[in-house]
This record gives structure tokens, C-alpha cells and sequence, in this order.
């Protein structure tokens, strides 16, 4: 391949990469976002109308002068996406289309990816079995993306803290082999971030903590308009900054880490505590429904103002506020985004987590920092897990 049609290529994945990100485009708005000439960025775009993956919609308001004609991706164009996106008890599954339609309903199957030595062939018949069902032709599939708590090397598809292989093999490279599709993988608190700056509440803006409130409390981060991962790549590991009020310990093997008293996980065993105690709470019957997780559970009696889960939560939400408040003297961001599973109970978070701040922050720092609620929350995750294939794939064909 020459170096002419390999810019010629690149260019065409970067054009269908904008329009995934902000239909409709005009050709000048393309020509801004992608820093190539009209002429250059006009005849790719008339290219990928004729090969089927572009379509014009209408024309742009008019601003004085003749109207610029609107390109979106084509809805028409039959390429998908297989995501996933996992905690530590429970992987969700679903296929996009293009314009991240569901053509395939959310599949939720439970699995331990900490105790469970057969975890990871549980996932790949998981996977497979649905993509099967789906009735989809492999060949229209773009791939598969992955999100996932632990330490991921993005680039090797290595998940250092969770779900090792059977043959040692790296995990990315396993799962391509068994599955018959390129699979991407990249942490869930880091990929929530992403999904928030693309589609949620940090869209234009350039310095944001996204908090992924779930089974875990993890946090990614966005300086200057990208996803800042450091130097090794684990910037961000929120839940492991020790401000415990116990001495519990953590599952990285420390003690006072924010998550013995912040994640789900203990919250809900917090609340079956106080339930085998003998505490008056609607969870006592709500958690009897074993077709449901209980995480979820927990979240909906909050939401329901239930006093038992209310509390735990607010206990909990004014410790992530305090660790939140340490990040805002620290990175001074102009937003900071509640996002991940928890956030569907965001009326209940909000109040203790601005009291913390309100507390343990400065005022001149903390009155330009703005606390909202994503309306992602539980679907961050896969969205941002889909955008992941999105930014791998070329377009050749």
C-alpha cells in the first residue's frame, strides 16, 4: 500500500469516526475536526457515500449564505457492534448498530470474575451463544469491546488483576480466538469516562472527574479534553485512596481503602446485615427475589427512599464526597460526573457528597467545580465499550 492510500484510508476512518461521534456534519465541519483541506476531505466523503457507509440528511440552517449540505453514517449500513460491559458479579452484553441503536436487547449473565476459576469460558459461551442467537453475519460484526475493572494494558488486551486464562495466554488474544472477532478491552471506570466526554454530561468540556459509583468506586479522568491514564496507564484508582474510618481490608490486600466503606458490594452487605439484626426495611422482602441483583435491589429500595438503604447510602456517599473533595484541590476540575450503576440513585448521592465538599474543601476552589448526575449511569459502560471498537477498526472494506 502506498503511503497516499494508506493517508487516503486513515483519513476515511477518522471521517466515519467524527460522524459516529457528532451526526450530522457539514464537509467545513469535517474539514475542521479531521485538519484536512475541503477538496481532500470532500472527495472521501462523495467516496463513502458510493461505498454505502455515509449519507446526507438536509441541509444546515442557513447562516447568510447558500446552505451546507448535512452527512450522518448511514443507518442503512448493516456493521455492528458486540459490547460488554462487567463488574465484579455481573457481565451486560449487547449489539449496536452504527448510530447506537439496539439491535440486540441487554443479556446479563452473573459471574464472580474473583473466585471463579471457570470464568472466563463462561464468558466467551456467553458471548458467543448470543452473538449466534443474534442471527447477524460475522462479517457485518466490527468486533467486540470490553469493559472491565483491574489493571488492563490496552494495547496487549492484558487484564493484570482478574480473569486469567486457562494457557496463560494474554486475555484480548484469547477471547479473538475463541469468539472469531477482534476483541478490545480497556478498564470499566476509564471507559465510563470516555463515554461521558463522547455522549454525557462532560461533552465540550475539558477537565472532568467522571466517579464510577458500582461494585467498586472507581474514577477516570479527563484533563485537557482526553483521557489522562498516566504513565504506566492506572492513573485514576480512585477506591484505593485511604480514607477509611476502619481498618478493614482491602482486596488489593491494604487497609483504609475508600472502597471497604463505598462500594456496592458492602453496601449490600451492610443492608443483609441490618436485615438478619431484625432492622424494618423493604429489602427484607425486595432481596427474596433471586432473579434480580442485588446490587440493583439496594438501588431501587434508595430510590424508594426506603430510611435502611437511604442511610447506608448517604453513609457511604459522604465518604466518596471527601475523597472527592481531595481530587478537587488537587486536579481543580471545572466538573466532576456521578456516573456507573450507582447513579441511578443520584437524588439520594448528590446531597452528602456536596455536603463533604462543602466541608472538607475550599470555597474559592470548590465554588467553580460543578457536581452533576450522569443520565448514562448504567449504560456508560457499554456505550464507551462499542466507541472502543469504533476507534480500532479501519474501514477497509
Amino acid at each position: 500500500m502506498t503511503a497516499t492510500i494508506e493517508k487516503g484510508h486513515l483519513l476515511k476512518a477518522d471521517i466515519i469516526k467524527k460522524l459516529y461521534y457528532r451526526s450530522p456534519l457539514s464537509l467545513t465541519e469535517l474539514s475542521k475536526l479531521t485538519n484536512k483541506s475541503l477538496p481532500l476531505v470532500t472527495k472521501v466523503v462523495n467516496g463513502l457515500v458510493q461505498d454505502g457507509y455515509v449519507c446526507e440528511q438536509g441541509l444546515a440552517p442557513s447562516t447568510g449564505g447558500r446552505r451546507a449540505s448535512l452527512f450522518l453514517l448511514n443507518p442503512e449500513m448493516q456493521r455492528y457492534i458486540v459490547s460488554v460491559a462487567m463488574d465484579q458479579l455481573t457481565a451486560r452484553m449487547v449489539i449496536y448498530d452504527l448510530s447506537n441503536a439496539i439491535v440486540l436487547p441487554i443479556k446479563t449473565l452473573e459471574l464472580s470474575i474473583t473466585d471463579d476459576p471457570d470464568a472466563v469460558d463462561k464468558l466467551v459461551s456467553f458471548i458467543y451463544g448470543h452473538v449466534e442467537s443474534s442471527g447477524i453475519d460475522k462479517e457485518k460484526l466490527l468486533g467486540i469491546g470490553i469493559g472491565m475493572p483491574g489493571f488492563i494494558s490496552v494495547e496487549d488486551g492484558v487484564n493484570h488483576s482478574h480473569l486469567k486464562t486457562n494457557d496463560g495466554s494474554h486475555l484480548g488474544k484469547y477471547l479473538t480466538g475463541k469468539l472469531g472477532l477482534p476483541v478490545f478491552m480497556d478498564n470499566d471506570s476509564s471507559l465510563i469516562a470516555m463515554a461521558e466526554l463522547n455522549f454525557g454530561a462532560a461533552v465540550g468540556k475539558r477537565d472532568v472527574m467522571v466517579a464510577n459509583i458500582g461494585w467498586g468506586t472507581g474514577l477516570g479522568m479527563i484533563v485537557n479534553g482526553q483521557l489522562y491514564r498516566g504513565s504506566s496507564g492506572y492513573a485514576g484508582e480512585f477506591s484505593h485512596i485511604p480514607l477509611s474510618n476502619t481498618n478493614n481490608l482491602c482486596s488489593c490486600g491494604k487497609r483504609g481503602c475508600l472502597q471497604v466503606e463505598t462500594s456496592l458490594l458492602v453496601m449490600t452487605q451492610r443492608a443483609k446485615a441490618e436485615i438478619e439484626a431484625g432492622a424494618a426495611t423493604s429489602m427484607r422482602e425486595l432481596f427474596k427475589d433471586q432473579s434480580r441483583n442485588i446490587g440493583e435491589l439496594f438501588l431501587e429500595a434508595a430510590s424508594q427512599y426506603d430510611p435502611l438503604a437511604v442511610s447506608i447510602l448517604s453513609d457511604a456517599a459522604f465518604l466518596i464526597g471527601k475523597g472527592l473533595a481531595t481530587l478537587i484541590h488537587i486536579m481543580n476540575p471545572e466538573c466532576i460526573v456521578l456516573s456507573g450503576r450507582g447513579a441511578i440513585a443520584g437524588k439520594i448521592l448528590l446531597p452528602p457528597i456536596q455536603q463533604a465538599i462543602n466541608e472538607f474543601c475550599i470555597p474559592r476552589i470548590a465554588d467553580q467545580t460543578s457536581i452533576v448526575l450522569s443520565e448514562l449511569a448504567a449504560d456508560a459502560e457499554l456505550l464507551a465499550a462499542a466507541s472502543l471498537v469504533i476507534e480500532h477498526s479501519h474501514f477497509n472494506n
